[in-house]
């Protein structure tokens, strides 16, 4: 890592270039890794997203996978700034992320303030834990852009989506149909 730039781990829509380059023009992929014992959820409904926007929830034995951004120190207010921290709406975090190679590298991530129990096996996702088509369309580009492992790409297009479409200004440029 260069002096003056932090690692920061993307699992939700940062995943795709285009959208983190928005507010943070530094940042660079390294690569991707995955956080043990954590699952990928949904919860606290976002104007924006017109849907519950991506968190990670505390689960033994699960992997949130994600791509590896180094950004420069001057972009960490705006990517705090597009989180929410001021809001208290995430809360960034110093995590261990495992890479392929097997090792890990310490990385800043956010997780809601206000996160979600875990949902069971074959608990379905109540219509206010479900994130919108359009964020869905963002996070899946995202990982298969990053090069996520097919898996997960696949369980993601399972995630049940409320229908709705985000910020038609934000989205516009962003958002790419899923293609099965």
């Amino acid at each position: 890592m260069a002096a003056g730039t932090f690692h920061y781990f993307a699992y939700g829509s940062n995943l795709l270039g285009k959208r983190i380059h928005i507010q943070n023009p530094t940042a660079v992929r390294r690569g991707y890794g995955y956080l043990q014992d954590y699952g990928l959820d949904f919860f606290h409904y976002a104007a924006r997203w017109r849907g519950a926007p991506a968190t990670i929830v505390g689960q033994k034995g699960e992997r949130v996978w994600g791509a590896i951004w180094e950004i420069d120190n001057s972009n960490l207010a705006d990517l705090d700034r597009q989180e929410g921290v001021h809001n208290s709406v995430y809360k960034p975090l110093t995590l261990p992320v495992v890479l392929p190679t097997g090792g890990t590298l310490d990385c800043r991530v956010y997780q809601l303030v206000s996160n979600p129990c875990p949902l069971g096996a074959t608990e379905e996702r109540p219509y206010e834990r479900q994130p919108s088509k359009t964020y869905m369309n963002i996070i899946i580009n995202g990982a298969k852009e990053t090069g996520l492992p097919e898996e997960y790409v696949t369980w993601l297009k399972s995630v049940q989506h409320n229908g709705n479409t985000g910020d038609p200004q934000l989205c516009l440029e962003l958002e790419k149909p899923i293609d099965d």
